[in-house]
């Protein structure tokens, strides 16, 4: 598991120059070592030891992952401050994480409580994965989005409550959040285009019915005029 991590970062991570620079300054990678040496002796049911050792990782990198959880090889925790994974999440193969993450309960339930994340899931940073839900393969899941529901395998997720867009497969492996819609921007859009359409036909039933005096006509289209332009500049401002 040792040689996968090392391999994944040297794939993920442009700024990776060598194995001396990735051993002593990954903390990401730091804490994953710390992390299975915890929970091998977890599985022991050594006592104590295992949480001792999870909180010298979460002292020394500012990644805190319970004993008790499971990460597959691969597993690329990038910066990772503030990362918090608790102790029935089940992280898959080559999953990426980035900083702000948690994978953590709802404070609701006993038992299986924390989320399973499939195999090449990217979460984007400050994402929050809550319950015990499933996360499918190649799914991935955008900046500060706050995930309550299961997520199908080949999906993207955005925006609080997150909502599920399907990808499509050809571009699931891409790594990062290149590419994530903006689906309130797009909804906004789409109604901003059919209030234009509206008011257009409306514009058309007033003149064949009688005409304003020119000095309002004026004064009404340069109203209408200033405010198109501001909810455009909103939506090109939200990449639409």
């Amino acid at each position: 598991m040792v040689l996968a991590d090392f391999r994944t970062i040297y794939e993920r991570d442009p700024a990776a120059r060598n194995w001396l620079e990735i051993l002593f300054c990954y903390p990401g990678l730091q804490a994953l070592q710390f992390h299975r040496l915890a929970h091998w002796l977890y599985g022991l049911k050594v006592p104590l030891v295992p949480r001792l050792i999870s909180q010298l990782s979460r002292f020394l990198t500012g990644i805190e992952i319970h004993p008790g959880a499971e990460i597959g090889k691969g597993v690329f925790i990038d910066h990772g401050m503030g990362v918090v994974i608790g102790e029935t999440a089940i992280v898959g193969d080559y999953a990426l994480i980035y900083q702000g993450v948690t994978l953590g309960g709802t404070g609701k339930e006993t038992g299986k409580r924390h989320p399973t994340v499939g195999e090449h899931v990217v979460v984007g940073a400050g994402a929050k994965v809550l319950g015990n839900i499933q996360i499918g393969h190649h799914t991935r899941i955008g900046a500060g989005s706050v995930v309550l529901r299961n997520v199908p395998s080949y999906s993207t997720v955005v925006g609080i409550p997150g909502r599920v867009i399907p990808q499509d497969r050809t571009s699931a492996g891409i790594p990062g959040n290149s590419g994530l819609r903006d689906v309130e921007a797009e909804v906004i859009q789409l109604l901003f285009e059919r209030v234009k359409f509206l008011e257009q036909q409306i514009e058309q039933l007033q003149s064949s019915a009688t005409s304003l005096p020119a000095s309002s006509e004026v004064g009404v289209s340069s109203e209408k005029a200033n405010s198109d332009l501001m909810i455009e500049e909103f939506l090109n401002g939200a990449g639409i």
